[in-house]
């Protein structure tokens, strides 16, 4: 009986431990207070106070009094209050805390922080597209530019054939396609941009473009699609997934092998595996192979955490995300799971 009740008593203590880390860590060295600097960003801030940023909604405080109260600003100053014996990370005024002296707060001039570094997924946010193979391939294309010329910028007429979509249309290339590793399944075509135009006139099938804007050269055979006002999302917080995830690393744009913090990479699962923009996920390195000593047998090794990255944006099926930590150099066909 005494045997049993120290096994019961373990059990609990396993499953209370358990409990206990699965929820939001403080960092041991956290602040109490902490100014939010120009170039911060929310994962940063996150990491300043948790062990475990994906975990920063849980531990935000949010005064509805405030405009505005999910967004933090530089100037801001957060402070590490206990709420019913449970950390939480709010906002401070001259009078204290925003939570005990709620009042109208005016707006500084500042944009607000956003969750990750911007400038290293800005061109994915605004000018990529994961298109249907069938929707790109009928799309109107370029003919050829005035006077024949087969390079053209801004500034420049090209003739294109087939439908006008819009009378604002964006200049595509296609780039690569994305096939699940494991299943063989297509998951998406990636269409780069290449730059804007507008339809001045319409012969038939043949249809006048003035470029108003390049990146790069557009060439004979440039697909148009439909002009989207995409604006850029600052607003998604660091979060763990609904949902039980398990994918793969499957390319990096740009076509590097050796993957490191700030880089972007293509992950094989998204909206349909409940994945959505500020979802984390943890990296993790296969473990490899070794060979048993007594027996002979190969026996596989378990993989090892590698690092960490967010997703920023998310398709049906596969999504792209930025790495904001790596312990070792990461690649392609690492395994990407819900952070433990």
């Amino acid at each position: 009986m005494r045997k049993l009740l120290f096994v019961l008593a373990t059990a609990l203590l396993l499953v209370a431990s358990w409990a206990h880390a699965a929820g939001p860590q403080l960092n041991s060295d956290h602040p109490d207070r902490y100014t939010v600097q120009k170039g911060d960003t929310l994962w940063d801030i996150s990491s300043r106070f948790l062990d475990n940023p994906w975990y920063w909604p849980e531990i935000w405080h949010v005064n509805p009094q405030v405009q505005n109260p999910h967004l933090i600003y530089p100037g801001d100053e957060l402070a590490l209050v206990y709420i019913d014996g449970k950390p939480r990370v709010t906002k401070v005024t001259k009078n204290g805390v925003t939570k005990l002296s709620p009042k109208v707060r005016s707006e500084p001039i500042d944009t607000p922080v956003p969750a990750i570094p911007l400038e290293a997924i800005q061109g994915f946010l605004t000018e990529t597209r994961i298109v249907d193979e069938a929707a790109l391939e009928g799309a109107p294309y370029i003919l050829e530019g005035e006077e024949g010329r087969i390079i053209t910028g801004a500034g420049d007429q090209v003739y294109a054939r087939g439908e006008a979509p819009s009378e604002n249309v964006g200049i595509f290339r296609r780039s690569q396609r994305y096939v699940d590793p494991e299943t063989g399944e297509f998951l998406g075509l990636e269409a780069r941009s290449i730059g804007n135009g507008q339809i001045e006139d319409t012969d038939g099938e043949v249809l006048t473009v003035g470029l108003t804007r390049t990146r790069e050269e557009v060439r004979i055979g440039d697909r148009l699609l439909t002009s989207e006002d995409r604006r850029i999302n600052t607003t998604f917080q660091p979060s763990a997934p609904e949902n039980d995830v398990e994918g793969t690393m499957i390319a990096v744009p740009g076509g590097v092998t050796q993957i490191g913090q700030y880089d972007v990479v293509v992950i094989n699962r998204g909206i349909r595996e409940g994945l959505v923009p500020g979802n984390v996920l943890e990296v993790r390195k296969s473990g490899g192979q070794a060979r048993d000593p007594y027996t002979d047998e190969i026996v596989s090794l378990p993989s090892q955490r590698a690092g960490l990255l967010m997703v920023f944006q998310s398709y049906d099926k596969l999504s792209y995300g930025l790495v904001l930590k790596a312990t070792r150099t990461l690649s392609v066909g690492d395994r990407v799971v819900n952070p433990g």
